[in-house]
Protein backbone atom coordinates (compact mmCIF):
# COMPACT_ATOMS: atom_id res chain seq x y z
CA UNK A 1 0.00 0.00 0.00
CA UNK A 2 1.00 3.75 -0.61
CA UNK A 3 1.32 6.31 1.83
CA UNK A 4 -1.96 8.16 2.22
CA UNK A 5 -0.22 11.08 0.62
CA UNK A 6 -3.01 13.54 0.80
CA UNK A 7 -3.48 13.03 4.75
CA UNK A 8 0.75 13.28 4.74
CA UNK A 9 0.20 16.94 3.38
CA UNK A 10 -2.63 17.56 6.05
CA UNK A 11 -0.45 16.68 8.99
CA UNK A 12 2.53 18.86 7.57
CA UNK A 13 -0.78 21.88 7.12
CA UNK A 14 -2.01 21.20 10.81
CA UNK A 15 1.93 22.09 12.49
CA UNK A 16 1.98 25.49 11.20
CA UNK A 17 -1.38 26.45 9.82
CA UNK A 18 -1.09 29.30 7.92
CA UNK A 19 -3.74 32.49 6.23
CA UNK A 20 -5.11 31.43 2.92
CA UNK A 21 -7.28 34.21 1.31
CA UNK A 22 -10.70 32.53 -0.74
CA UNK A 23 -11.86 35.52 -2.90
CA UNK A 24 -14.65 33.32 -4.30
CA UNK A 25 -15.75 33.34 -0.54
CA UNK A 26 -19.91 32.91 -1.51
CA UNK A 27 -19.38 30.12 -3.56
CA UNK A 28 -21.17 27.11 -1.62
CA UNK A 29 -18.59 25.01 -1.96
CA UNK A 30 -15.85 27.27 -0.47
CA UNK A 31 -17.98 27.53 2.51
CA UNK A 32 -18.69 23.99 3.09
CA UNK A 33 -14.81 23.36 2.61
CA UNK A 34 -13.93 26.23 4.83
CA UNK A 35 -15.82 24.80 7.53
CA UNK A 36 -14.10 21.07 7.14
CA UNK A 37 -10.64 23.20 7.25
CA UNK A 38 -11.40 24.81 10.48
CA UNK A 39 -12.59 21.34 11.88
CA UNK A 40 -9.20 19.99 10.59
CA UNK A 41 -7.01 22.83 11.95
CA UNK A 42 -5.30 22.61 8.52
CA UNK A 43 -5.50 26.76 7.50
CA UNK A 44 -6.90 30.03 8.68
CA UNK A 45 -9.41 30.59 6.32
CA UNK A 46 -9.55 34.30 4.99
CA UNK A 47 -12.57 35.08 3.05
CA UNK A 48 -13.02 38.13 0.69
CA UNK A 49 -16.49 39.24 1.35
CA UNK A 50 -18.97 41.23 3.54
CA UNK A 51 -20.24 39.31 6.82
CA UNK A 52 -23.78 39.88 6.12
CA UNK A 53 -22.83 38.26 2.57
CA UNK A 54 -21.10 35.40 4.68
CA UNK A 55 -23.63 35.19 7.04
CA UNK A 56 -26.28 34.49 4.12
CA UNK A 57 -24.05 31.65 1.95
CA UNK A 58 -23.65 29.90 5.18
CA UNK A 59 -27.30 29.93 6.24
CA UNK A 60 -27.99 29.12 2.46
CA UNK A 61 -25.48 25.68 2.43
CA UNK A 62 -26.50 24.71 5.76
CA UNK A 63 -23.12 25.92 7.84
CA UNK A 64 -23.61 26.93 11.25
CA UNK A 65 -22.56 30.39 11.03
CA UNK A 66 -22.30 31.11 14.82
CA UNK A 67 -20.00 28.56 15.14
CA UNK A 68 -17.72 29.35 12.31
CA UNK A 69 -17.71 33.10 11.87
CA UNK A 70 -15.30 33.22 15.33
CA UNK A 71 -13.03 30.84 14.03
CA UNK A 72 -12.40 32.83 10.22
CA UNK A 73 -11.18 35.86 8.82
CA UNK A 74 -13.75 38.22 6.63
CA UNK A 75 -12.56 41.21 4.71
CA UNK A 76 -15.39 43.22 3.10
CA UNK A 77 -12.52 43.84 0.13
CA UNK A 78 -14.76 46.66 -1.40
CA UNK A 79 -14.62 48.96 1.98
CA UNK A 80 -11.06 48.52 2.83
CA UNK A 81 -8.67 51.56 2.82
CA UNK A 82 -5.93 49.50 1.66
CA UNK A 83 -7.66 49.48 -1.92
CA UNK A 84 -6.10 52.59 -2.44
CA UNK A 85 -2.34 51.46 -1.08
CA UNK A 86 -3.05 48.05 -3.45
CA UNK A 87 -3.95 50.28 -6.30
CA UNK A 88 -1.11 52.09 -6.15
CA UNK A 89 1.14 49.53 -5.98
CA UNK A 90 -0.32 47.63 -8.57
CA UNK A 91 0.31 50.68 -10.91
CA UNK A 92 3.84 50.97 -9.93
CA UNK A 93 4.14 47.10 -10.98
CA UNK A 94 2.74 47.28 -14.39
CA UNK A 95 3.14 51.01 -15.45
CA UNK A 96 5.82 49.87 -17.79
CA UNK A 97 3.37 47.67 -19.68
CA UNK A 98 0.91 50.06 -20.37
CA UNK A 99 -0.73 50.29 -16.30
CA UNK A 100 -3.00 53.10 -15.38
CA UNK A 101 -3.91 54.30 -12.05
CA UNK A 102 -7.53 54.18 -12.75
CA UNK A 103 -6.96 50.72 -14.25
CA UNK A 104 -5.45 49.82 -11.41
CA UNK A 105 -8.24 51.31 -9.22
CA UNK A 106 -10.78 49.45 -11.55
CA UNK A 107 -8.44 46.12 -11.17
CA UNK A 108 -8.61 46.07 -7.20
CA UNK A 109 -12.94 45.91 -7.55
CA UNK A 110 -11.77 42.48 -8.45
CA UNK A 111 -11.43 39.89 -5.21
CA UNK A 112 -8.77 38.25 -7.04
CA UNK A 113 -6.59 41.23 -7.30
CA UNK A 114 -7.25 42.18 -4.20
CA UNK A 115 -6.60 39.28 -2.67
CA UNK A 116 -3.34 38.21 -4.77
CA UNK A 117 -2.40 41.70 -3.46
CA UNK A 118 -2.99 40.46 0.26
CA UNK A 119 -0.15 37.34 -0.96
CA UNK A 120 2.23 39.89 -2.22
CA UNK A 121 2.50 42.37 0.64
CA UNK A 122 2.40 39.61 3.39
CA UNK A 123 -1.52 40.11 4.50
CA UNK A 124 -2.40 36.49 3.94
CA UNK A 125 0.34 33.71 3.04
CA UNK A 126 -1.94 31.95 -0.03
CA UNK A 127 -4.28 32.16 -2.34
CA UNK A 128 -6.94 29.52 -3.35
CA UNK A 129 -9.30 30.50 -6.58
CA UNK A 130 -10.93 28.46 -9.63
CA UNK A 131 -14.04 27.33 -8.52
CA UNK A 132 -15.97 30.61 -10.09
CA UNK A 133 -13.23 31.77 -11.83
CA UNK A 134 -11.10 30.33 -14.92
CA UNK A 135 -7.47 29.07 -15.00
CA UNK A 136 -7.06 32.85 -16.60
CA UNK A 137 -8.66 34.77 -14.12
CA UNK A 138 -6.65 33.00 -11.30
CA UNK A 139 -3.19 32.81 -12.78
CA UNK A 140 -2.92 36.65 -14.44
CA UNK A 141 -3.06 38.31 -11.23
CA UNK A 142 -0.40 35.69 -9.94
CA UNK A 143 1.86 36.59 -12.30
CA UNK A 144 1.31 40.57 -13.07
CA UNK A 145 1.45 41.13 -8.74
CA UNK A 146 3.60 37.60 -7.46
CA UNK A 147 5.37 37.27 -10.23
CA UNK A 148 7.91 33.92 -10.76
CA UNK A 149 10.54 33.12 -8.21
CA UNK A 150 13.14 33.63 -10.91
CA UNK A 151 13.19 36.55 -13.80
CA UNK A 152 11.80 34.49 -16.88
CA UNK A 153 10.96 31.41 -15.09
CA UNK A 154 7.52 29.84 -16.13
CA UNK A 155 4.90 28.83 -13.86
CA UNK A 156 4.00 24.72 -14.50
CA UNK A 157 0.52 22.86 -13.42
CA UNK A 158 1.40 19.52 -11.64
CA UNK A 159 -1.10 16.95 -9.97
CA UNK A 160 -0.16 14.71 -7.05
CA UNK A 161 -1.53 11.14 -8.34
CA UNK A 162 -2.79 8.88 -5.68
CA UNK A 163 -2.99 5.51 -6.47
CA UNK A 164 -4.13 2.34 -4.09
CA UNK A 165 -0.22 0.81 -4.55
CA UNK A 166 1.61 4.17 -5.49
CA UNK A 167 1.76 8.32 -5.39
CA UNK A 168 2.97 9.85 -8.49
CA UNK A 169 3.44 13.19 -9.88
CA UNK A 170 2.28 14.30 -12.85
CA UNK A 171 3.27 17.66 -14.79
CA UNK A 172 2.90 20.04 -16.56
CA UNK A 173 -1.36 18.83 -16.63
CA UNK A 174 -2.25 22.56 -17.23
CA UNK A 175 -0.30 25.36 -18.03
CA UNK A 176 2.43 25.19 -20.97
CA UNK A 177 1.22 24.11 -23.84
CA UNK A 178 4.00 23.27 -26.07
CA UNK A 179 7.46 24.22 -23.94
CA UNK A 180 10.80 23.90 -24.89
CA UNK A 181 13.72 22.12 -23.76
CA UNK A 182 14.41 24.88 -21.23
CA UNK A 183 10.87 25.12 -19.78
CA UNK A 184 10.78 21.45 -19.68
CA UNK A 185 13.87 21.07 -17.51
CA UNK A 186 12.36 24.09 -15.11
CA UNK A 187 9.18 22.09 -15.26
CA UNK A 188 11.51 18.77 -14.07
CA UNK A 189 13.31 20.18 -11.48
CA UNK A 190 10.40 21.95 -9.89
CA UNK A 191 8.48 19.04 -10.00
CA UNK A 192 11.15 17.12 -8.27
CA UNK A 193 10.85 19.84 -5.69
CA UNK A 194 7.46 19.49 -4.52
CA UNK A 195 7.58 16.21 -4.58
CA UNK A 196 10.69 16.47 -1.67
CA UNK A 197 8.17 18.41 -0.39
CA UNK A 198 5.40 16.21 -0.04
CA UNK A 199 7.67 13.01 1.37
CA UNK A 200 8.52 11.51 -1.92
CA UNK A 201 11.90 10.83 -3.17
CA UNK A 202 12.01 11.82 -6.81
CA UNK A 203 12.82 9.77 -9.34
CA UNK A 204 11.84 11.88 -12.63
CA UNK A 205 11.54 10.53 -16.09
CA UNK A 206 10.78 12.74 -18.95
CA UNK A 207 7.99 10.50 -20.97
CA UNK A 208 7.45 10.00 -24.65
CA UNK A 209 7.58 7.22 -27.42
CA UNK A 210 10.60 6.42 -27.66
CA UNK A 211 12.84 4.79 -25.30
CA UNK A 212 16.67 6.09 -25.19
CA UNK A 213 16.70 6.38 -29.08
CA UNK A 214 14.32 3.90 -30.06
CA UNK A 215 13.18 6.17 -32.04
CA UNK A 216 14.26 9.82 -33.59
CA UNK A 217 12.16 12.80 -33.96
CA UNK A 218 12.20 16.77 -33.17
CA UNK A 219 10.61 16.24 -29.78
CA UNK A 220 12.45 13.58 -29.12
CA UNK A 221 15.76 15.88 -29.38
CA UNK A 222 14.00 19.04 -26.96
CA UNK A 223 13.32 15.42 -24.46
CA UNK A 224 16.99 14.74 -24.48
CA UNK A 225 18.25 18.13 -24.16
CA UNK A 226 15.94 18.99 -21.38
CA UNK A 227 17.58 16.08 -19.40
CA UNK A 228 21.23 17.35 -20.17
CA UNK A 229 19.93 20.74 -18.71
CA UNK A 230 18.52 19.15 -15.70
CA UNK A 231 21.45 17.24 -14.68
CA UNK A 232 23.85 20.10 -15.09
CA UNK A 233 21.84 22.80 -13.23
CA UNK A 234 21.02 19.78 -10.24
CA UNK A 235 23.13 17.23 -10.64
CA UNK A 236 21.69 15.67 -7.21
CA UNK A 237 18.23 15.12 -9.29
CA UNK A 238 17.78 11.14 -10.75
CA UNK A 239 16.31 12.01 -13.44
CA UNK A 240 15.92 9.89 -17.37
CA UNK A 241 14.49 10.49 -20.75
CA UNK A 242 12.82 10.15 -23.25
CA UNK A 243 11.16 6.80 -22.00
CA UNK A 244 8.34 5.61 -22.98
CA UNK A 245 5.76 4.77 -19.79
CA UNK A 246 5.99 1.43 -19.24
CA UNK A 247 9.76 1.17 -18.94
CA UNK A 248 9.52 4.31 -16.58
CA UNK A 249 7.57 2.65 -14.15
CA UNK A 250 7.77 -0.95 -14.83
CA UNK A 251 10.81 -3.06 -13.69
CA UNK A 252 9.92 -5.74 -15.89
CA UNK A 253 10.25 -3.56 -19.42
CA UNK A 254 12.66 -1.24 -17.91
CA UNK A 255 15.10 -4.77 -17.08
CA UNK A 256 14.66 -5.29 -21.03
CA UNK A 257 14.58 -1.36 -22.24
CA UNK A 258 17.07 -0.12 -19.78
CA UNK A 259 18.33 -1.99 -16.77
CA UNK A 260 20.90 0.35 -16.12
CA UNK A 261 19.17 3.09 -15.63
CA UNK A 262 18.66 4.81 -11.80
CA UNK A 263 15.27 5.93 -12.98
CA UNK A 264 13.32 3.18 -14.89
CA UNK A 265 11.07 1.08 -13.47
CA UNK A 266 10.68 3.27 -10.44
CA UNK A 267 10.03 6.90 -11.68
CA UNK A 268 7.57 8.74 -9.64
CA UNK A 269 7.93 11.87 -11.08
CA UNK A 270 6.35 11.96 -14.72
CA UNK A 271 7.04 14.89 -17.24
CA UNK A 272 5.36 14.82 -19.94
CA UNK A 273 6.34 16.46 -23.70
CA UNK A 274 3.08 19.10 -23.75
CA UNK A 275 0.21 19.79 -22.15
CA UNK A 276 -2.20 17.91 -24.40
CA UNK A 277 -0.49 14.94 -23.09
CA UNK A 278 -0.46 15.60 -19.61
CA UNK A 279 -3.79 16.94 -19.28
CA UNK A 280 -5.12 13.56 -20.77
CA UNK A 281 -3.10 11.39 -18.85
CA UNK A 282 -4.22 12.58 -15.61
CA UNK A 283 -7.85 12.26 -16.48
CA UNK A 284 -7.38 8.95 -17.50
CA UNK A 285 -5.62 7.70 -15.27
CA UNK A 286 -8.24 9.36 -12.68
CA UNK A 287 -10.96 8.28 -14.53
CA UNK A 288 -10.11 4.67 -15.60
CA UNK A 289 -7.75 3.49 -12.70
CA UNK A 290 -9.79 5.25 -10.20
CA UNK A 291 -6.65 7.35 -8.47
CA UNK A 292 -7.17 10.38 -6.47
CA UNK A 293 -5.80 13.68 -8.33
CA UNK A 294 -5.05 16.71 -6.26
CA UNK A 295 -4.56 20.04 -8.23
CA UNK A 296 -3.71 21.28 -10.08
CA UNK A 297 -0.69 22.56 -7.72
CA UNK A 298 1.07 26.12 -9.19
CA UNK A 299 4.53 25.46 -9.03
CA UNK A 300 7.41 28.55 -10.19
CA UNK A 301 5.53 31.39 -8.45
CA UNK A 302 7.65 33.16 -5.71
CA UNK A 303 4.35 33.35 -3.63
CA UNK A 304 1.48 30.34 -3.22
CA UNK A 305 -1.05 30.71 -5.42
CA UNK A 306 -3.26 27.75 -6.45
CA UNK A 307 -6.01 26.92 -8.97
CA UNK A 308 -9.30 24.72 -8.95
CA UNK A 309 -10.96 23.23 -11.64
CA UNK A 310 -14.46 24.85 -11.75
CA UNK A 311 -16.38 21.64 -11.68
CA UNK A 312 -13.75 21.19 -8.18
CA UNK A 313 -15.08 19.31 -5.35
CA UNK A 314 -15.56 20.46 -1.78
CA UNK A 315 -12.97 17.58 -0.69
CA UNK A 316 -10.51 19.19 -3.61
CA UNK A 317 -10.68 22.41 -2.46
CA UNK A 318 -9.63 21.21 1.14
CA UNK A 319 -6.79 19.20 -0.15
CA UNK A 320 -5.61 21.89 -2.36
CA UNK A 321 -5.70 24.14 0.65
CA UNK A 322 -3.50 21.95 2.71
CA UNK A 323 -0.83 21.90 -0.83
CA UNK A 324 -0.86 25.80 -0.46
CA UNK A 325 0.00 25.94 3.72
CA UNK A 326 2.73 23.43 2.81
CA UNK A 327 3.75 26.02 0.32
CA UNK A 328 4.13 28.68 2.28
CA UNK A 329 5.62 27.23 5.03
CA UNK A 330 8.67 26.49 2.68
CA UNK A 331 8.28 30.40 1.70
CA UNK A 332 8.43 30.97 5.42
CA UNK A 333 11.20 28.58 5.77
CA UNK A 334 13.20 30.41 3.69
CA UNK A 335 12.57 33.49 4.87
CA UNK A 336 11.29 35.20 1.39
CA UNK A 337 8.04 36.49 2.76
CA UNK A 338 7.42 39.47 4.58
CA UNK A 339 4.70 38.02 6.38
CA UNK A 340 2.85 40.38 8.99
CA UNK A 341 1.71 38.18 12.16
CA UNK A 342 -1.93 38.14 12.11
Amino acid sequence: MAIDIVQKIKNLAKKNPKTIVYPEACESRTIRAVELIVKQGIAKPLLLCSRQEAIAAMKKTGVNHQLLLPKITIIDYRNMPERKHFAHLLYQLRKKKGMTIDKAHKLMENPIYYGTMMVKVGEADGLIGGAFYTTAQTVRPALQIIKTKERFHRVSGLFLMELKDENLVFADCSVNIDPDARTLAEIAIDSATTAEEFGLVPRVALLSFSTHGSAEHPVLKKLRDAVKIVRKKRPDILIDGELQVDAALLPSVAAIKCKASPVCGKANVLIFPDVSVGNIAYKLVERLAGAKAIGPILQGLALPVNDLSRGCSVEDIVDVTAVTVVQAQRVSRSHKHPAKKR
